[in-house]
């Protein structure tokens, strides 16, 4: 128990796993936490004369089920095991933390999911900054900004594959990059710790503010790297965030996992203006990785897209997914390798065929530098390795300049190769203790030391054959006993007959055990050669683990150039499959899509079913009105462009005939309606903060995708808002823009805005019943059918009859007032207002008719007041 104090005291905001034989032991605090977390069961010990300790255990074989639980909820584990033999132990075994496991540290496989990655963030804030630039169109200046809330640096690190991205944001920007990274665990300094997004974190870890200061820092990296200058990796002198994220974030594993940090990647530093970004609602909306759906896996633009046959192309994919390129050239470099693998369907399927053999060396590579590689951890590499030449040779046979400009310089690593076939037993065990490890040949002592085992063996085990005929005992067998060794059994009935040099070693009820000096001899032999050849086949295998050690940025390398085959070879295969085009990506404004299909929803109808649509934004017209009906399809075509402009910027073909897209700087989406209530928030503030994000924003080289603004309120302050938010985007962003609304006032601006044009999603109506044809058309939609949704929703008869009379006043009306709505006893037509109050919506009141047949530009100022005082009158007179 002094052990375990001691153990606790230098890992008090961890549990401790306590080895004490075949089980790991909590106690005190860490036992009725545990039996909460994890299902143990909660007992006690007697602690001599104290009081009895709460105690709880689990077993050691099963140590990864109970650290999956806790890592699950986001705490952290410290394994204290016993480190030397106990049969060599003087006094109380050694007992030492072998390491401590924290949700972005983890190194198990069982902890790990393979198709993502894990990461573990630090973030550091900056001061305030400075204002940001205004948005620009067309050499203008089109929109001011605010002043920038500050900076912060981040620094993301996967431990299982070594990847370590550095990254600075504005600090408005700190919820999406969590969402994008989705990290297990996020570090950040005890000053910052509670400000914001991060103190509602579970998986929050405080470390002092100097662990992030800067010139501690930028040495831990310059250690870590083994370099005098950090300007090689791409550095500036303006970067001293990110360096003290890095630096803080490299500090930190070192310190959790001593040994983890050798497969260790150089870092990448993202600048701003090489990827788009992507906001939290947009990633939300899109649904692009997940389902905005609870729970419901599938669904996601990810599991259409995701053919890949390698967890390392799996991981890269969903990288693409939230990472968009900006820049025309990168798009353009990898729609050619598409294309190539797209129109070769032979090499396609050869290539996929190869890279389905190959394991996930990133992380393999990892468990070799962490030290954690098993037997059968290394056979894998070196089977996987063993194909790298079968892609080379793929390359050179096939007409496909694709891959050999991906296949040139791959290293092949035959060194690795020839070390790992000439070692690693085929039949290899998944742990050190499971039995043969290294082949024959390899080691001229560790086959001399099998030679005596196997010798020994097959001499014992010809013993019973010999002694049997000599003794001519017919029951005489030769045992082997954990505690007793071998030994020679007889009957009772045989005991007369035994010779005089066996020695008796145990008695049983039946029979009785003996040994011979020569017995004894071969079982020292035995025993000796196993003891020397478990020892040395260990060393041994650790000898050829830190030669492939030496050799991970190599494999690393490898890994990364087979991940980029894998995923564009799947989207290849997807763009094959589902009869996509590879779109004409240009530096322009001009969204043209011919025949657009959603990707997603495509896919789980038949696709004769799918209705696909035309849409086109350019100069002339770059913000659509689309109305239509419920249920008519406004929601699916939004995420469908918007989808489809994020496929054609990873490099992907895109659903549909044609396609000729500009590329944009971001995306925008406001999609559906939802609230916040635990920030107090409701569903029409939620929206207009989401409004507000777009406005602030989007530039002249964003796409805005808009789903019924201002809903929230009442029918003339959402109409107001949406109206005004619509001329903005117009008159002062200039962003590419479609606007799905029930307003159909709005398209009014169809006429009144020179970029703006109407279109809607058309349907056919026969008496009560609307027939959705999901096609986009020209044009504004007068009505949105509502009621008859509402009847296809099995709302009752007499409801669905009332709510008819009442829209046939509203729409006459557009009022509730006067002397209350359908009370009055005889009902006003639908074309006449309540008294006093003027129905401008109406096409054929006699004002709207002087109005429309005036000519303000050559109209006197008498004729006007002329005007006015007639137009006086028809209101009095109605």
């Amino acid at each position: 128990m002094q052990q375990w104090r001691e153990v606790k005291a230098r890992n008090r905001d961890a549990l401790v796993f306590f080895r004490v034989g075949d089980f790991y032991e909590l106690f005190y605090q860490d036992a009725e936490e545990g039996s909460k977390l994890l299902g143990l069961t909660l007992t006690s010990r007697n602690n001599g004369a104290a009081a009895r300790v709460p105690l709880a255990g689990l077993p050691v074989k099963a140590v990864d089920e109970y650290l999956a639980k806790a890592v699950r909820q986001g705490r952290r584990v410290a394994i204290c095991e016993q480190v030397e033999d106990p049969a060599d132990a003087k006094g109380i075994v050694r007992r030492e933390v072998v390491e401590t496991v924290t949700p972005g540290t983890v190194l198990h496989d069982a902890l790990l999911q393979a198709q993502r990655n894990n990461f573990i963030l630090a973030v550091v804030p900056g001061p305030p900054g400075k204002a940001g630039a205004p948005g620009r169109r067309n050499g203008k200046e089109v929109v001011g900004s605010s002043p920038s809330p500050g900076r912060l640096g981040m620094a993301a690190l996967d431990l299982s594959t070594g990847e370590l991205t550095l990254l600075e944001i504005d600090a408005g920007q700190l919820r999406d990059e969590l969402g994008r990274l989705e990290p297990s665990e996020v570090l950040a300094p005890r000053s910052w710790a509670g400000e914001g997004d991060l103190a509602a974190l579970p998986s929050l870890t405080v470390r002092e503010d100097w662990v992030f200061d800067e010139a501690n820092a930028a040495q831990e990296l310059k250690d870590r790297y083994g370099v005098h200058s950090l300007d090689g990796f791409g550095f500036q002198s303006d970067d001293g965030l990110i360096r003290r994220a890095a630096g803080a974030l490299i500090s930190y594993v070192a310190d959790i996992q001593p040994s983890g940090l050798a497969h260790l990647q150089s870092p990448r530093i993202l600048r701003p203006g090489g990827e788009m970004a992507l906001d939290e609602m947009t990633r939300r909306n899109l649904e692009l990785v997940e389902s905005l759906r609870p729970g419901q896996t599938g669904g996601t633009l990810l599991d259409v897209l995701d053919r890949t046959v390698t967890a390392m192309g799996a991981r890269l994919l969903r990288q693409w997914l939230l990472r968009p390129l900006v820049d025309p050239e990168e798009i353009w470099a990898r729609q050619r390798g598409v294309d190539e693998l797209f129109e070769g369907s032979d090499v396609r399927s050869d290539l996929r065929e190869l890279l389905d053999g190959v394991s996930d060396l990133e992380r393999l590579a990892g468990k070799v530098g962490a030290g954690r590689a098993t037997p059968r951890d290394l056979l894998s590499m070196g089977r996987s390795l063993g194909i790298l030449p079968q892609l080379v040779d793929l390359a050179a046979s096939e007409s496909s300049p694709y891959l050999a400009r991906e296949l040139a310089h791959l290293d092949v690593l035959a060194d690795v190769r020839t070390l790992l076939e000439g070692a690693i037993h085929p039949d290899a065990p998944a742990t050190l203790q499971g039995g043969r490890i290294l082949k024959e040949g390899y080691s001229a002592e560790l086959d001399e030391l099998r030679g005596i085992r196997d010798g020994a063996v097959d001499f014992i085990a010809g013993l019973q054959v010999r002694e049997r005929e000599r003794t001519g005992i017919g029951s005489l067998k030769v045992g082997f006993n954990k505690v007793f060794g071998y030994y020679l059994e007889i009957t009772r009935a045989n005991l007369s007959r035994v010779p005089e040099e066996y020695v008796r070693k145990q008695t049983l009820s039946n029979a009785e055990r003996f040994f011979t000096p020569e017995l004894k001899e071969w079982e020292e032999k035995v025993f000796s050669a196993e003891d020397r050849l478990s020892t040395l086949e260990i060393e041994l295998f650790g000898e050829v683990r830190r030669q492939v050690a030496g050799e991970l940025s190599r494999i690393q390398e490898a890994a990364r150039r087979i991940a980029r085959l894998d995923v564009v070879a799947a989207l290849a295969q997807v763009a094959a499959r589902n009869d996509y085009v590879r779109p004409h990506v240009h530096t322009g404004f001009e969204f043209v899509v011919i025949g657009g299909r959603h990707p997603v929803v495509e896919t789980m109808m038949p696709r004769e079913e799918f209705i696909p649509n035309d849409l086109t934004l350019d100069e002339s017209g770059h913000v659509v009105i689309l109305t239509g009906p419920n249920m008519a399809g406004k929601s699916t075509v939004l995420r469908q462009i918007g989808l489809i402009q994020l496929m054609a910027q990873i490099g992907s073909f895109v659903p549909a005939d044609e396609a000729r897209i500009g590329v944009c700087d971001r995306i925008f989406t406001r999609v559906g309606a939802s609230d916040n209530l635990a920030m107090g928030q409701s569903t029409f503030m939620v929206e207009m903060n989401e409004t507000a994000s777009i406005i602030h924003g989007a530039t002249s080289a964003s796409m805005v995708l808009l789903d019924e603004i201002g809903r929230g309120t009442s029918t003339y302050d959402g109409v107001s808002i949406a109206w005004s938010v619509t001329e903005h985007i117009h008159e002062r962003i200039g962003a590419k823009t479609v606007f799905a609304t029930h307003y159909h006032e709005l398209t009014q601006l169809g006429d009144l805005l020179p970029g703006a044009k109407n279109m809607n999603v058309a349907v056919r109506e026969s008496g009560d019943d609307v027939v959705f044809l999901r096609r986009l058309e020209p044009g504004g939609a007068d009505r949105s059918y509502g009621i008859q949704v509402a009847r296809l929703a099995g709302l009752p008869g007499d409801v669905l009859a009332r709510a008819r009379e009442l829209l046939t006043e509203l729409e006459g009306t557009h009022s509730g007032g006067g002397e209350g709505l359908g009370r009055s006893g005889a009902r006003r037509p639908a074309s006449e207002p309540p008294p006093g109050q003027l129905n401008f919506f109406h096409p054929e009141h006699p004002v709207v008719e002087a109005l429309r047949k005036s000519d303000p530009e050559n109209t006197t100022p008498m004729e006007a007041l002329r005007l006015l005082e007639a137009m006086k009158r028809m209101v009095e007179g109605s």
